[in-house]
């Protein structure tokens, strides 16, 4: 609940600060005013139990600087992004044992808000699930779950998200890629942390899809840059090796096996596994993606005629697709196709980022599907949800559209890995082995069509750790999608997942 009589205008702990100078330049043009940090704090409670949770909200937009060097001179600290945020300050506690966790999506061009209104913040959407879908406006209740009761929290918007913008006369474009995003985000994190005080407070970070890789970058960056050494991970919806789940760059076989549970796991869901328990299938299926189903698809013209029959039969049997579907589809069943293609008989469209939601087909005869059912059923209530919220109780307006989901971002620079793979791995090895107290948790949803469970724990499976390291290193899974808190009670189950770990980890416990 909010105290509207007790919102404060804040640049970073204090007033707003005055306009920046307006003189001319030489040829008379107005110079651009100097940004400053624009920031409004306010006042709350939260129920938890038999606790009543005092904290404070800061919310807005908070100035980037970069140090400018040229021919050996210094520059000066120049104003170059406004990135936005969101903080939540549990009043009176010891910061001294107070975690905090910073928190960002993914995309790249997702904001926070997924995050911030569907499984950490104090406030949350209220817009049902598969086949129960609220109506338009929607609602924002209290979440007693939120991770606030273990944790400070700070949701990040990455550059062009949410109201994220390069300053006037900027160049967004050099923040849309991976070396300069992860920068950007740590940049902020460290501001934060310094004029709050907090660095001796347990930090966390938590990200989800591209989040994920961003998080494990950051970890390795916070560490290696300013000597900020982390407590915990979290990865929701885990991708470290964007290798693991594409399709499209290359001939990568081994995409297609690492999908092969998903599949399975939407198509039980789906009743195209009569009577068979999930986790029954899931075992078959995982166990054929790991053994079987590489070596078959390694084979390729080589395969004999009953070889090649009877694993048409076998991926058509866990897919829940037709024989003559997969046969035609050369035993490479892609996943976009796929959604559009195990429910074409009723006409109906399955979810990629929630393999549970299903849609009307836009066309019973396309190829893929138009839009994604799962997407279409969450954007909604988030965007209505925020946009009250951020306005009548944070008390922060701006005429800037928030950038749910950005397209501004894209193209989206991946230079750093030309003529390599994706992947972040090494970073995330390199920052476990600087650090051996990081703890890492990995939440996997079974029905996740974008980040698929089997691909990421192939991942993980696979870090160059020692015994002692991979041990710090945990597990959770949830019969839910992408954003899996979407799903009830996967949401309560998760929130006391990660407050259990934060709790831990805060304690330098296993």
């Amino acid at each position: 609940m909010s105290d509207r009589s007790e919102i404060d205008q804040n640049a970073a702990d204090g007033e707003t600060l005055p306009a920046g100078d307006t003189s001319k330049d030489p040829t008379g043009k107005p110079e651009p005013k100097e940004p400053v940090d624009e920031l409004v704090t306010t006042h709350h409670t939260l129920r938890v139990g038999r606790r009543q949770l005092r904290y404070t909200a800061t919310t807005g937009r908070v100035v980037l600087r970069e140090e400018h060097h040229e021919d050996g001179t210094f520059g000066g600290h120049k104003a170059r992004a406004e990135l936005s945020m969101t903080s939540y300050v549990l009043d009176g506690a010891d910061v001294r044992k107070r975690p905090v966790t910073f928190a960002f999506n993914g995309g790249p061009g997702s904001s926070s808000v997924w995050l911030h209104l569907g499984l950490l913040g104090p406030r949350r959407v209220v817009m049902g699930d598969v086949g129960a879908l609220e109506a338009p406006p929607y609602d924002l209740v209290d979440n007693p779950e939120s991770l606030l009761a273990v944790s400070d929290l700070v949701f990040i918007d990455p550059m062009s998200t949410g109201w994220s913008r390069a300053v006037e006369g900027g160049k967004p474009g050099d923040y849309h890629g991976y070396q300069k995003d992860i920068e950007s985000v740590a940049e902020l994190i460290r501001l934060w942390t310094s004029r709050h005080r907090r660095w001796m407070s347990p930090k966390f970070i938590a990200g989800e899809s591209y989040g994920t890789l961003r998080g494990a970058a950051l970890a390795g960056h916070l560490q290696e840059r300013y000597g900020m050494y982390l407590n915990g991970l979290i990865l929701i919806s885990s991708v470290l090796d964007l290798s693991s789940v594409d399709f499209e760059k290359q001939r990568n076989d081994r995409a297609h096996a690492l999908y092969l549970p998903t599949y399975a796991a939407i198509a039980h869901y789906h009743g195209k596994h009569g009577r068979r328990g999930l986790r029954a299938v899931l075992d078959e299926a995982e166990a054929y993606a790991a053994r079987d189903y590489p070596w078959l698809l390694s084979r390729g013209a080589r395969l004999t005629p009953s070889e090649r029959r009877e694993a048409v039969a076998t991926l058509a049997r866990l897919t829940g697709l037709g024989e003559d579907y997969v046969d035609r589809a050369d035993l490479r069943i892609e996943h976009w196709r796929f959604f559009t293609e195990l429910l074409r008989d009723q006409r109906l469209s399955v979810g990629r980022l929630d393999g549970r939601f299903t849609g009307p087909a836009a066309s019973a005869i396309a190829e893929g599907m138009d839009a994604d059912p799962s997407m279409d059923a969450i954007a909604g209530p988030y965007a209505a949800t925020w946009n009250h919220y951020v306005r009548d109780e944070l008390g922060f307006d701006s005429d800037l559209h928030y950038e749910q989901i950005s397209r501004l971002v894209h193209p989206w620079s991946f230079k750093d890995f030309e003529g390599r793979p994706i992947d972040v791995s090494p970073q995330l090895e390199r920052a476990m082995r600087q650090n051996p107290h990081l703890r890492v948790h990995v939440a996997y949803g079974y029905y996740d069509g974008a980040t698929p469970h089997f691909a990421a724990e192939d991942v993980v499976a696979h870090l160059q750790l020692p015994d002692e390291l991979r041990a710090n290193i945990e597990h959770a899974y949830y019969e839910a999608g992408h954003m899996m808190y979407v799903h009830e009670p996967t949401r309560r189950r998760q929130s006391a997942d990660l407050a259990d770990f934060v709790v831990r980890s805060s304690a330098g416990r296993t």
